[in-house]
């Protein structure tokens, strides 16, 4: 019988939070290898959710401003056509440029991948299943990151086809004349997007009062506006009841907070109303992991599971369910079991919905500050007054700073712009190092830049403050 192999470290899961970890325990000096089901590493994330719903978000942006802008840029076109399968081969060529970068990263870190499906034997094995092959490999340490999976819901179940989730609507083979989308969240409203401006008649059904929830309501109401403006219908206080297909097409029926009934016909609904870990499978019950009533493993602030020498990350934790923080809870894990300091400040944790423009924010919202009856001030800085989005001819949106009454130190920052993705990190740097409004106010920003809008917020918001006065 072949000698069962004992490694420092085995991460079960290979998304942005395992495979982080994974090399960067590499790094440590620790033997690991790294367990995933699927030949393509990277998670959901880069194989069927923020990669390649990324790459058809910006060649969807593409066809949108042809459609729409060349023109005021004197640039004539005639004739345009959409080569849906040509879309969709770049971007599944994206997403294997980067899964192979994965494998090649890890391969460079003599990181032992083992594709096949995990399960705790106990607190110190791991069994493997390939096929009819299992194996089982001997670990001191365990750090679980098999992410999470879409929600159904009842009289929903998806089918592939008719209902669907975020993997199917990211590989349509045609172009829907007409898509239901259920929930206003950033999935519903990324490829409520990229389905919109190919020519799909988009309806948005949300059964809160604004879309996605977490984003300051300032924010959330301006992206709302803007988002119907660009032909996306929403239908707010509403849920649906009920789907029926009939041949090719089917149709979603909602009703709204009266009670008022409406059958929506469409040939596609898509479901997206929320993520749940994927815990079932994994052993945990074998090996003594606690789960809380929402199906989550409770760890520490180390990660450390209820078993000592198990630990966990990502959206298998609960969380913002966000790539990034997976990854940075996963290098945080691994250090942590090397005994170094490390921390995940969580408070300055960027959340982005790539719509366009993008909504980008760190930190708190207003509403929150309300909350906590923490004095606040208030710095706005509308887009209509940065010169590079006048250029672009990309006015619609706004940066807006939080910053404390008294000591003027950046609370939260919420950005309405193109580039907000990139713009945000300079308030995610400033959040974590203290920073005041009048530290980013001062500091000199190119012109013209989209990020003068935030130096001007800043500015607005330290005049408000004690401090500033």
């Amino acid at each position: 019988m072949a000698e069962k192999k004992t490694y420092d470290l085995v991460v079960i899961g290979a998304g942005p939070g395992g495979y982080v970890a994974a090399a960067r325990a590499s790094q440590l000096g620790m033997k690991v290898a790294c367990v995933d089901k699927n030949e393509r590493l990277g998670g959901v994330c880069l194989n069927i959710g923020c990669i390649p719903s990324k790459a058809l978000l910006d060649s969807s942006e593409h066809v949108e401003t042809a459609k729409k802008d060349f023109e005021e840029h004197g640039i004539g076109i005639r004739g345009l056509k959409i080569d849906l399968s040509v879309m969709m081969k770049r971007k599944n060529a994206v997403v294997e440029a980067l899964t192979d970068n994965v494998r090649k990263l890890l391969d460079a870190g003599k990181v032992d991948i083992i594709q096949g499906s995990a399960r705790l034997k106990n607190t110190t094995e791991v069994e493997i299943e390939t096929g009819s092959k299992k194996q089982v490999i001997a670990a001191q340490k365990v750090l679980l990151a098999t992410g999470s999976r879409p929600v159904e819901l009842p009289g929903m179940a998806f089918d592939g086809d008719f209902v669907v989730s975020s993997t199917e609507a990211l590989s349509f083979e045609e172009i829907p004349k007409r898509m239901v989308v259920v929930g206003g969240g950033s999935i519903g409203l990324e490829l409520g997007s990229v389905w919109a401006r190919l020519g799909t008649k988009v309806t948005i059904v949300e059964m809160l009062p604004a879309i996605a929830g977490r984003m300051d309501g300032q924010m959330s109401r301006q992206l709302l506006r803007i988002l119907k403006k660009q032909g996306i219908d929403f239908r707010m206080k509403t849920r649906v009841t009920g789907v029926e297909k009939k041949g090719k097409t089917g149709k979603a029926t909602i009703e709204d907070e009266k009670g008022n009934s409406e059958a929506l016909a469409c040939e596609k609904v898509l479901v997206s109303v929320g993520r749940k870990p994927n815990a079932k499978g994994l052993g945990l019950e074998d090996a003594g992991v606690e789960i809380d009533d929402n199906g989550y493993v409770v760890v520490d602030e180390t990660y450390r599971t209820s078993v000592s020498n198990i630990y966990a990350i990502g959206d298998l934790i609960g969380g913002w369910m966000l790539a990034h923080e997976a990854s940075a809870e996963g290098r945080t894990a691994v250090e942590i079991m090397a005994g170094k300091h490390a921390r995940v400040n969580y408070d300055a944790m960027p959340n982005i919905i790539y719509t366009f423009p993008e909504a980008a924010s760190v930190g708190m919202t207003e509403e929150i500050l309300k909350e906590k009856n923490i004095p606040y001030c208030k710095g706005t800085y509308p887009l209509t007054g940065a010169g590079r989005a006048r250029c672009m001819g990309k006015t619609d949106g706004m940066v807006k700073v939080l910053s404390h009454q008294e000591t003027d130190r950046v609370l939260g920052v919420h950005i309405l712009s193109p580039r907000a993705s990139d713009m945000i990190a300079e308030a995610v740097l400033a959040m974590e190092f203290g920073a005041s409004a009048e530290d980013i106010g001062v500091i000199v920003h190119g012109h013209p830049t989209f990020a003068e809008a935030l130096q001007e917020a800043c500015l607005v918001a330290q005049e408000c403050s004690i401090y500033g006065g």
